[in-house]
C-alpha cells in the first residue's frame, strides 16, 4: 500500500465512519466503475467532481473522496474501503456471512442461524445475506468467514452419485462382470431410502487475481503449503505461496470458467497420487491419469508426491549393484541399489539412451522401472515407448509424461508424483529404478512457475529455493534396510549442459546431491565413441562397493590404463618413431577403447562383460585388428555361450572371479580363436 493510501486509511479511522456509509460507498464504485475514471480524470473540473461526490455519496466520504482525489488516489479508493471494512470487522467483533437458498428461511430459522454463526465464531454481531440461488436444487449453502457449510440438495445428490458409482465398480468386480439386476435395484433402494441431506464444514476462499495458470486467492487462513484445493469448475490447484492475506494457487488443469470472485474449497489433503501395480505397462500424466488410450487404472492406495526423505536410520548402505549393461559403466562407474548417479552431457549426446539401455537390462531382475519424460515432445516419448514395448521392459515399466505442451505446474510436479509410484513399490520391498529425464527443463519450469507467483529472482533468474527442489526429490533416493521393508529407489537424474559447461548454476547444484556423475562428451560422441563417456570428469563416489567381487577383478586397473593411454597419445601424436614399449601401450589403448564401444539397445549381461573384462586386461584381444574387434566379440560371446555354460553359470551363480575360472576363460578363448 502506498504512503497516500496508507493516510487515507487513517483519515477513514480518525472520522470514524460508520459501516453503512462505507458500504454504500462500495457499493456504488462497483456498480458503476465510470465515477472512479469521470473522477480521476484530469480534464473533469475540481467543483465538477465535488458535485459528482455531492450526489452519489453518504456525506461523511466527502472530505475522504475529495482526498482521494487530490492524491491521486482515487483509482484504488476501492480497495482502501475494503481494508478499512476488514478493520471494522475485526473491531468490531462481527462477522460476515451469506446464504444461499432455494426456499426462503423462516423467521425461527434464520435465528437459529444467526445464534449457531455466533456462538461458532464467538463474535457480539452478525451481518448476514440473504441470496437466492436455484442451481443448488434445495437446501442451504452458509458461507460464513473462511468456512462454507454445505447442507444443499446438489452436494448429497453428487456424493450420492460417487457412492453409487462406487458400488456399481464393487459389485462388477465381485461378479467377475456378470452384473445382476436385482444387486443394482438392492443399491439404488437402500441409497434412495437413506438419502438424506449431508452437510459438511470446509474452509473456502475465493479468488482475486486469475492468470497463467497462477490463481490468488483470499482466505483460506488455515490452509497449509502443498495442499491440495478446488476450485468450483472442478479443477485443482496445489498451494505454493502462503502470504499475509493471500496465497498463491498453481492450477493443475484449464482455467476456463474460472473469475475473479470463483470459490476454492480445501481439500484438507497434500498433493498426491493415486497408485497399484496396474501402473505397470502403462503411460500416466502428471497427475496419474492414463494417457495411453487402454483404459482406467484403479488405484490402491494414494501416495503423496511431497514425501518426506528416509532417515540415517532406516537406511542400509548401498552394496547392491544395479547392473546398467553397460561396459564402460559398470566397470568404472558402477551404480548400486539406492544409489542417486546423475548423468550429464549436451543435447545430442546418448544421455537418454545410456537410461534406456539400463531400464531394457532390468529384464528378469526384479526391477521396477520408472521413466518420467519432462518437457519432452509428445512424438520423443512416444519412440522411448515403442523402444521399451520392441525389449519387453513395458511389462516392468510406467512412463510419467509431462511434454513440453503441458503447462509448467504439470512439468514441476511430474518428477515427484513418478517419485511416489516408485515409493510405493519401494514401501512393497520392491527395487525400483526411476530416470528422471531431465532436470534442466524442470527447473526452467519451476522458475517460470516461481516469476509468476511474484517469487524473487535469484541467480540467473531461478530462485532462490531451486537447489532444495531437487535436493528433496533426490534424497528420497534410498535402500531401506529390512525392518524397513528392505526395498530400494535407485535415481538417474539426466541434466543437459550448455556447450559442455558443468560449472553452470543447475548442474553444479544437482552434481553435489548426487553421489556421482557420467559426463558425456560432445566430441567423443562425434568422433564415434559411443556410448560417449568422459573417463576423466566421470565419477561414483560408492565405487567398489557397489561391484561384484568378479566385476572388480575383472575391471583392474582399466581406468588407469585409459588415462595412461590418453596422456601417451596426446605426447607421441607428433612422433614419427615409438619404441616397443610406447606401440605396445598404444594398441592396448586403442583395443580397450573400441571393446568399451557398445552398439545402442544392447546391454552386455554380468558375465558377458566379466569374461571380455578379463581378456582385455590379459591382453588376448591385443593381436586382434581394431576395426575387427566388433565382430571378433560377438562371435566369441556367442561361441562362450555355446560351449562354456559352466563358465558363465559359475560367474552368474558366486559373483567371484577365482585363478581356476580365468584359466578356463583363457582356453576357451584360446579354443575360439584356433
Amino acid at each position: 500500500m502506498k504512503d497516500t493510501d496508507r493516510d487515507i486509511l487513517k483519515e477513514l479511522v480518525r472520522l470514524d465512519i460508520s459501516q453503512d456509509d462505507n458500504d454504500t460507498a462500495k457499493s456504488v464504485l462497483d456498480a458503476c466503475p465510470d465515477v472512479a475514471e469521470t473522477l480521476a480524470n484530469p480534464l473533469v473540473t475540481v467543483e465538477e467532481k465535488r458535485g459528482i461526490i455531492q450526489r452519489l455519496f453518504p456525506q461523511s466520504m466527502e472530505r475522504i473522496l475529495m482526498n482521494a482525489v487530490r492524491e491521486g488516489a482515487i483509482e484504488r479508493i476501492g480497495e482502501i474501503l475494503q481494508e478499512y471494512s476488514d478493520i471494522l470487522i475485526d473491531k468490531q467483533g462481527s462477522i460476515r456471512a451469506v446464504v444461499r437458498y432455494v426456499t426462503p428461511l423462516t423467521e425461527s430459522q434464520q435465528a437459529d442461524l444467526r445464534k449457531f454463526i455466533m456462538e461458532k465464531f464467538v463474535k457480539e454481531d452478525v451481518a448476514i445475506e440473504y441470496v437466492h440461488d436455484p442451481d443448488i436444487l434445495g437446501g442451504f449453502i452458509l458461507t460464513a468467514g473462511d468456512v462454507e457449510y454445505d447442507k444443499s440438495y446438489r452436494t448429497s445428490l453428487r456424493q450420492m452419485k460417487d457412492t453409487l458409482k462406487t458400488k456399481a465398480a464393487e459389485i462388477v468386480e465381485n461378479d467377475d462382470g456378470n452384473v445382476n439386476e436385482s444387486d443394482i435395484i438392492s443399491v439404488l433402494k437402500t441409497e434412495v431410502k437413506d438419502f438424506k441431506v449431508k452437510s459438511g464444514a470446509t474452509e473456502t476462499g475465493f479468488v482475486i487475481r486469475l492468470g497463467d495458470g497462477i490463481a490468488r486467492v483470499y482466505g483460506m487462513n488455515n490452509v497449509m503449503y502443498g495442499e491440495l484445493v478446488e476450485f468450483e469448475t472442478g479443477i485443482r490447484g496445489i498451494v505454493q505461496n502462503l502470504e499475509e492475506k493471500s496465497i498463491g494457487v498453481v492450477l493443475l488443469g484449464d482455467d476456463h470458467g474460472l473469475t475473479e470472485g470463483s470459490t476454492v474449497v480445501r481439500t484438507g489433503k497434500r498433493a498426491g497420487i493415486g497408485v497399484s501395480d496396474e501402473l505397470l505397462g502403462r503411460v500416466v500424466d502428471a497427475l496419474g491419469s492414463p494417457i495411453d488410450g487402454l483404459g482406467p487404472i484403479n488405484a490402491e492406495d494414494y501416495f503423496p508426491i511431497e514425501r518426506e526423505a528416509p532417515g540415517v536410520i532406516e537406511r542400509k548402505s548401498v552394496n547392491v549393484p544395479l547392473q546398467t549393461g553397460i561396459l564402460a559403466i559398470d566397470s568404472m562407474f558402477p551404480i548400486g541399489r539406492g544409489q542417486r548417479e546423475l548423468i550429464i552431457g549436451d543435447r545430442q549426446t546418448g544421455k537418454t539412451s545410456i537410461a534406456l539401455d539400463t531400464i531394457i537390462n532390468q529384464k528378469s531382475q526384479d526391477v521396477i522401472c520408472i521413466y518420467v519424460a519432462i518437457g519432452q515432445k509428445s512424438s520423443t516419448v512416444a519412440q522411448v515407448v515403442n523402444t521399451l514395448k520392441k525389449y519387453g521392459a513395458m511389462d516392468y515399466s510406467v512412463v510419467v509424461c509431462a511434454s513440453a505442451s503441458d503447462p509448467a505446474p504439470f512439468q514441476y510436479i511430474s518428477p515427484y508424483s513418478g517419485t511416489a509410484i516408485a515409493e510405493y513399490f519401494m514401501s512393497k520391498g520392491k527395487d525400483v529404478l526411476i530416470i528422471y529425464d531431465d532436470l534442466s527443463k524442470h527447473a526452467v519450469a519451476y522458475r517460470a512457475m516461481s516469476l509468476l507467483l511474484h517469487r524473487p529472482p535469484g541467480r540467473e533468474a531461478y530462485p532462490g529455493d531451486v537447489f532444495y527442489l531437487h535436493s528433496r526429490l533426490l534424497e528420497r533416493s534410498s535402500r531401506l534396510d529390512d525392518e524397513h521393508g528392505g526395498g530400494s529407489l535407485t535415481a538417474l537424474p539426466i541434466i543437459e549442459t550448455l556447450a559442455g559447461d558443468i560449472s553452470a548454476y543447475i548442474p553444479t547444484n544437482v552434481i553435489s546431491i548426487t553421489d556421482g556423475q557420467i559426463f558425456l562428451e560432445s566430441e567423443l560422441f562425434n568422433s564415434g565413441l559411443r556410448p560417449a563417456v568422459n573417463y576423466g570428469l566421470s565419477v561414483s563416489r560408492v565405487g567398489g562397493a557397489a561391484q561384484t567381487k568378479a566385476m572388480k577383478k575383472a575391471a583392474g586397473n582399466l581406468r588407469i590404463d585409459l588415462a595412461q593411454f590418453k596422456e601417451m597419445e596426446i605426447f607421441t601424436q607428433f612422433s614419427s618413431e615409438l619404441d616397443q614399449s610406447t606401440t605396445a601401450l598404444l594398441n592396448h589403448g586403442h583395443t580397450l577403447t573400441e571393446l568399451l564401444k557398445q552398439p545402442l539397445y544392447n546391454p552386455f549381461s554380468h558375465s558377458d562383460q566379466v569374461i571380455l573384462l578379463y581378456a582385455a586386461q590379459h591382453g588376448l584381444f591385443d593381436n586382434i585388428p581394431v576395426k575387427e574387434l566388433r565382430n571378433y566379440r560377438s562371435e566369441l560371446l556367442n561361441y562362450i555361450h555355446t560351449y562354456g555354460q559352466d563358465i558363465i553359470e559359475e560367474i552368474d551363480a558366486n559373483k567371484v572371479l577365482t585363478d581356476d575360472l580365468g584359466e578356463r576363460i583363457e582356453r576357451i578363448i584360446t579354443a575360439f580363436e584356433e
